[in-house]
C-alpha cells in the first residue's frame, strides 16, 4: 500500500522551494518528463540528475510515478544524450567540440581535454566510470566519438554505467519516500543544501573565468608585456 492509499498527504504541493518545484515538475510531466530532463542533463545540464532522479524515486515510493517507466525513460534519456555528444565529437573533432562545450556555463575547454586524456588512458573503463561523475558524464562522450570508438561498444558501456547510476539514485529516492512525513518536515533544509551547491558551482565557474581572463593577453590587441619590451629597445 502506498502512502497515498493509506490516506497520508504526499502531494508535493506541501513542499516548497527548489525541492517542491522539481517534485511538481516531475509529477506534472510524468516519467516522460524525467526522461527529458535526463536527456537535457547530459547535453546541457539544467538540473543535475543527482537532484531529479532521487526526487523521482521519492514519487515512485509514494505512488505518484511508476518505477519501471521512470527507470527505463531516465536511462534512455541519458543514453540518447550521450549519443548526441558522441556524434558531435565524431563529426567535428575534439578541438571544435571543446570550443563548443566552453560556451556552456561552468564548462571549460580544459575539462574536455582532461576527459580526453582519461579516455585515452582507460578507454572503455573511462566511458563506464564516467557515468558516475557529474560533468564527466557528459564530456567523456566527446573524446569517445572523436577517437572513433565503436558505436556499439560505446553504447554498451554507457548503458551499463547509466543503468547502475540511475538505479542507485532512484533507489535512494525510494528509500527517502518511506520517510515521507519527515521529508515534508525537513524539505527546506534540502533546499538550503541545493542552493548552496548551486551558488558554489556558480562561484567556482565565475572565479575560474576571471582567472583565465587575467592570464590572457590584453583583449585590445596589445600585450602590456610586449609594450614594455618595445620601450626598452
Amino acid at each position: 500500500m502506498t502512502a497515498r492509499e493509506a490516506g497520508s498527504t504526499t502531494d508535493s504541493s506541501g513542499i516548497g522551494g527548489l525541492t517542491g518545484w522539481v517534485l511538481d515538475l516531475t509529477a506534472e510531466l510524468g516519467a516522460i518528463g524525467v526522461g527529458a530532463l535526463s536527456f537535457l542533463e547530459v547535453v546541457f545540464p539544467p538540473i543535475p540528475s543527482e537532484i531529479v532522479l532521487p526526487l523521482a524515486g521519492y514519487q515512485v515510493q509514494v505512488g505518484e510515478l511508476g518505477l519501471a517507466a521512470v527507470f527505463v525513460l531516465a536511462t534512455l534519456g541519458s543514453v540518447l544524450g550521450s549519443l548526441v555528444l558522441y556524434w558531435l565529437g565524431a563529426k567535428i573533432g575534439l578541438e571544435r567540440a571543446a570550443w563548443l562545450a566552453s560556451r556552456i556555463p561552468l564548462v571549460d575547454p580544459g575539462d574536455v581535454y582532461a576527459s580526453a586524456a582519461w579516455f585515452s588512458k582507460y578507454d572503455s573503463v573511462a566511458v563506464f566510470t564516467g557515468r558516475f561523475v557529474p560533468g564527466v558524464r557528459s564530456l567523456i562522450s566527446l573524446p569517445a566519438g572523436a577517437a572513433g570508438m565503436s558505436l556499439w561498444k560505446f553504447t554498451g558501456w554507457t548503458l551499463l554505467g547509466t543503468s547502475i547510476w540511475n538505479g542507485i539514485l532512484i533507489g535512494a529516492g525510494m528509500a527517502l519516500g518511506t520517510q515521507y512525513e519527515k521529508v515534508e518536515s525537513y524539505a527546506h533544509y534540502l533546499d538550503y543544501i541545493l542552493y548552496a551547491v548551486i551558488l558554489g558551482l556558480l562561484a567556482f565557474g565565475i572565479g575560474r573565468r576571471v582567472v583565465q581572463y587575467r592570464r590572457t593577453p590584453s583583449r585590445h590587441g596589445t600585450d602590456p608585456r610586449a609594450k614594455r619590451d618595445r620601450t626598452r629597445v
